[in-house]
């Protein structure tokens, strides 16, 4: 099963303002998403990308977000479960869970992580 982590996302206030934080932070340009990989900009260097998008009442718009990468998600999320932790958002192509003390996080598909 695949697992890396991918991306890790930040929810905002100001979207400009924060993808002018973590560009120039990272020296690296935070340019927009495709239609594919939804709202937002995100880094395209090698390694976990670095997201912004705009603060939203979704379940990924509390906190910043690492996603982990998986091939298969049922098999992830059932793993989650099983080590304590908590799926708060199901879904086909990515999920939103919590590990075992709280913390939120993500699981997406591989596919849909790097298009």
């Amino acid at each position: 099963m695949v697992r890396r982590l991918s991306l890790i996302e930040f929810p905002a206030d100001d979207a400009q303002r924060a993808r002018r934080f973590w560009s120039e932070l990272l020296g690296s340009p935070l340019v927009p998403r495709t239609e594919e990989q939804g709202a937002g900009w995100q880094t395209s260097d090698e390694g976990p990308a670095v997201g912004v998008h705009e603060r939203g009442r979704g379940p990924g718009d509390s906190f910043s977000l690492p996603y982990v990468a998986v091939d298969d998600i049922e098999a992830a999320l059932e793993q989650v479960r099983s080590l304590g932790g908590a799926v708060i958002h199901p879904g086909a192509k990515w999920a939103i869970c919590k590990d075992s003390e709280g913390s939120p996080f993500a699981l997406a598909l591989e596919e849909d992580v790097d298009s």
